[in-house]
């Protein structure tokens, strides 16, 4: 089976199956939910590349946003 497009096709959905999704942790457990459903052939360890995947292109397409990582304002402070 090819993960890459079973990856690619989890990530292309990933607006409509991980809506409200607040957290990392969140999508992960709504990806594995979509991997149970409808690619239950794969075994854990192809399940983990797809998931580990479809985050990294969903973490480089910045779909959680940006979070605070502190010293953003540091300067205004100094002012």
């Amino acid at each position: 089976m090819d993960l890459r497009s079973i990856i690619e096709d989890i990530a292309s959905q990933a607006d409509d199956f991980l809506a409200g999704a607040t957290s990392r942790e969140q999508a992960r457990a709504g990806i594995a939910e979509l991997l149970n459903a409808d690619y239950f052939q794969l075994g854990p360890a192809d399940c983990k590349k797809v998931t580990d995947a479809v985050m990294a292109i969903l973490e480089h397409e910045d779909f959680f946003g940006t979070e605070f990582a502190g010293g953003a304002f540091d300067e205004d402070e100094e002012a």
